[in-house]
């Protein structure tokens, strides 16, 4: 069994920062891609960051030059450091990521997701 569990949510001033941490636990073989979405309410969840087990990232262009996504694969960790935010960015934070559990076999968890709200 895998689970991955976020943290680092919670309110923050238009402008302020806040960095997101999501740790992967339980049968790991190896950690492949991770990714953080996220879900405003009444809207669709999207893709907000992703990062590859090398390091390559891709960032929405909405949150590009705002938030830097980071791994720790040591310890099966995806980071989301979060700068200049913006009411529009209030939604809740998911971690999601592909774990392979042997070294053919994987699937992909997501965690529970952690609040982030940005207001003055």
């Amino acid at each position: 069994q895998v689970q991955l569990v976020e943290s680092g949510g919670g309110l923050v001033q238009p402008g302020g920062s806040l960095r997101l941490s999501c740790v992967a636990s339980g049968n790991i073989f190896r950690s492949d891609v991770m990714n953080w979405y996220r879900q405003a309410p009444g809207k669709q969840r999207e893709l907000v960051a992703s990062i590859r087990r090398d390091g390559t990232t891709t960032h929405a262009d909405s949150v590009k030059g705002r938030f830097t996504i980071s791994r720790d694969n040591a310890k099966n960790t995806v980071f989301l450091q979060m700068n200049s935010l913006r009411p529009e960015d209030t939604a809740v934070y998911y971690c999601n990521a592909f774990i392979f559990i042997t070294d053919l076999f994987g699937n992909m968890y997501w965690g529970q997701g952690t609040q982030v709200t940005v207001s003055s």
